[in-house]
């Protein structure tokens, strides 16, 4: 059965809702179940290393405060096939790693050597963490990761043109760092730099083109690239997810920013905002379930994105339980 519902917004939620429900206890929140070796597990995919190529398995895990809070319906998908559809809208642009996506939750990528720096593009000067943007603004520094900003900007508005504020990529702790400092440090040569600062600035361009089209602000995001045997670089990862993107409901931003208010956007604020008020989830040994309800209204959030993201209706196979379809459809890669 594929479950692509039609009609109203309002019916369709409703319908959307009630599928949800009915799935809440078929989530991928484990993968070790298939017969791939060289497993390397992150907070929400897991990566297996098959010699020549990744195979690349989005979960519906859904972390925060480094600790994993619940499983989401259907997150998986959206994040795996928003990132497919801007791998193939982006072509033109860089090329990408990808070789087959054999299955909603599953993208098989040629292995790169992983330039060792995240490529955060930034639309808006906004923000609320201890190194965002707009907390070391309003701090008073002015020039951030070699980017000179000018007094009186406020926060949530635009920049004149987006800037690239890198970070270096580490276990422990990304390191906000400059074009320069990348250079100097012998981390990236400048002419290759030069290159993915281009490309990077093209794919924001394309994203915010995209996004404008479909009622949605690309706010910011991060990008990850590499190089292949041949020198050619790839766009790895994803791409203009929910989780590696921020977006804002574009109908409502102007007014709402007149109105001194924070822009309307679809997150999963609500869910850390619960477990805060619940329970210490940086110190609690174990952690409350999160209720069902806020589960099966940040699956519908999820959804709502990938539907105004990619300007698509979201589609279900549910033919077989996740874990099943998953083991079929990725038989020609499994060991026998």
């Amino acid at each position: 059965m594929i479950f692509a519902p039609t009609g109203s917004l309002r019916d369709r939620s409703m319908i959307a809702k009630e599928f949800i429900e009915k799935n809440l206890d078929n989530c991928l929140d484990d993968t070790s179940f298939l017969n791939l070796p060289n497993r390397k597990k992150g907070k929400v995919r897991d990566a297996y290393d098959l010699g020549n190529k990744l195979v690349l398995i989005t979960t519906d895990r859904q972390s925060a405060f480094d600790r994993i809070l619940a499983s989401i319906p259907f997150k998986g998908q959206v994040l795996n096939q928003v990132s497919s559809f801007w791998f193939d809208n982006t072509q033109d642009i860089v090329a990408n790693a990808v070789l087959d996506i054999p299955d909603p939750n599953v993208t098989v990528a040629r292995k790169c050597k992983v330039f060792p720096v995240e490529f955060v593009v930034r639309g808006y000067l906004t923000g609320s963490t201890d190194t965002s943007a707009w907390t070391l603004y309003s701090r008073g520094e002015r020039n951030i990761c070699g980017n000179a900003l000018p007094n009186g900007m406020t926060k949530n508005r635009k920049f004149d043109k987006p800037i690239l504020t890198p970070t270096t990529k580490s276990d422990e702790h990304d390191e906000p760092i400059s074009a320069a400092g990348i250079v100097s440090r012998g981390l990236i040569d400048e002419d290759v730099w030069k290159k993915l600062e281009k490309i990077v600035f093209a794919l924001f361009d394309r994203g915010t083109h995209v996004a404008d089209q479909n009622g949605l602000i690309l706010v910011d995001t991060k990008y990850e690239l590499g190089m292949d045997e041949e020198g050619n670089i790839l766009l790895i990862d994803e791409i203009h997810t929910p989780d590696s993107s921020r977006y804002w409901l574009k109908d409502s931003y102007l007014q709402r920013i007149n109105d001194n208010r924070e822009p309307e956007n679809i997150d999963k604020e609500f869910l850390r905002l619960w477990f805060k008020e619940h329970c210490d989830p940086y110190k609690d040994a174990v952690l409350p379930a999160a209720p069902r309800d806020l589960v099966v209204e940040l699956s519908l959030r999820y959804i709502r994105l990938f539907e105004m993201i990619t300007g698509k209706d979201f589609e279900i196979d549910g033919s077989l339980p996740i874990r099943n379809r998953i083991a079929k459809n990725l038989g020609p890669y499994l060991f026998k």
